[in-house]
Formats: C-alpha cells, structure tokens, sequence
C-alpha cells in the first residue's frame, strides 16, 4: 500500500495522541515545565513538532508506504495498541499523577513515531523520533520529580 503526499493513517494517529494532551492541557492551565535545561528542552519541541508533521507528511521519502502487507498490519495493529495503551494509562493519570505514569506518556508516543518511521522507512521520522523521546523522555523525568 502506497500513500498519496498524505497518509491519513498518521493524521489521525496524530489527532488521537492530540486529544488527551489537549484536554490535559485545558485542566492544568496554570501548570510549568520545571526542567531548566533549555537544550533539551529545545530538543524535545523540535523533535515533537517535526514527528507531528511527518507523521502525515512524507518529506524527502520517494516512496511513501509499506514495503509489504505485514508491515502495514504491524503498523495498524501496534500503533492501535499503543494508542489504546496510551489513553488509559492517561485517564488514570488525570485522576493520579505520579512519575511511573508520566514516563510511561513519554515513551508511548516515542514509540508510535519510531515504529512508525521505520515501519514506513520514513528515515527522517525515524530519526526525529529518537530526538524528540531523548528530549521528551529527560524533560518529564525533571517534570516528574516534582509528582
């Protein structure tokens, strides 16, 4: 299976990781990023907002796809289960913060956007992925310790 110059699969797993942090976001208005180290700070925005668009966008792949049907049925079914995962771990973290909780956020989506990369053989996805779970990974461990 071949995508056009957008692969909708990866627009709505992008959309339904969105939503929970959307609604996080609305019920901790007042919260702060308390990790003072500003690269990686930087490191994880970067890695984030690139993963969001590539996701859906197939920048410098020549061939935006699966290279065979068990590589779509992984993609499907491991992103299904890492979304499924991800959003109940998440409701119980709304209803209990603490830092096991809060890691297991961080690597979930980092997880999506690797396979995803590799999956699609979308190197520069891949390659963000890695850079946005370091970055996002370090930031809500200083962020947890707080919990």
């Amino acid at each position: 299976m071949e995508f056009g110059w957008i692969n909708l699969f990866g627009a709505v797993i992008v959309i339904l990781m969105l939503i929970p942090n959307i609604v996080y976001a609305v019920k901790n208005k007042s919260e702060q990023n308390l990790c003072t180290n500003r690269f990686m700070n930087v490191i994880e925005q970067l890695g984030r907002y690139a993963c969001i668009v590539l996701m859906w966008f197939p920048l410098l792949v020549w061939r935006f796809g699966f290279e065979s049907k068990l590589d779509m049925i992984l993609y499907l079914a491991g992103n299904g289960i890492f979304l499924a995962v991800y959003w109940i771990v998440f409701a119980r973290y709304l209803k209990e913060k603490n830092a096991k909780r809060a890691l297991i956020l961080a690597i979930l989506p980092s997880c999506i956007f690797l396979m995803s990369g590799l999956l699609l053989r979308h190197w520069l996805l891949a390659g963000f992925a890695v850079l946005f779970a370091v970055g996002h990974i370090y930031v809500t461990e200083k962020n947890a310790q707080a919990l």
